[in-house]
């Protein structure tokens, strides 16, 4: 099976904005080629090294609450 990795880094985005702590920081307990591809674009500093969580970029932080909110939010009823 041939996955779209566009929609798995979407849905991580919005899950990393759930471990959102201390401003921009958020713990990374996500597959780590999906992290990798987020900071490629520019949304989390590198994920490679001995902390076990990044730092969003002004862009990520945005990013990850409307994908938070577009993926996972219900409708007001």
């Amino acid at each position: 099976m041939k996955l779209d990795t566009d929609s798995i880094d979407n849905a991580v985005l919005a899950l990393l904005h759930l471990g959102l702590h201390d401003g921009a920081r958020a713990w990374m307990s996500f597959d780590w080629d999906a992290l990798a591809r987020l900071h490629e674009k520019g949304y989390i500093t590198d994920p490679v090294g001995k902390a076990k969580a990044v730092t969003f970029t002004a862009e990520g932080l945005r990013e990850s609450e409307r994908l938070l909110g577009t993926l996972f939010g219900k409708a007001d009823q």
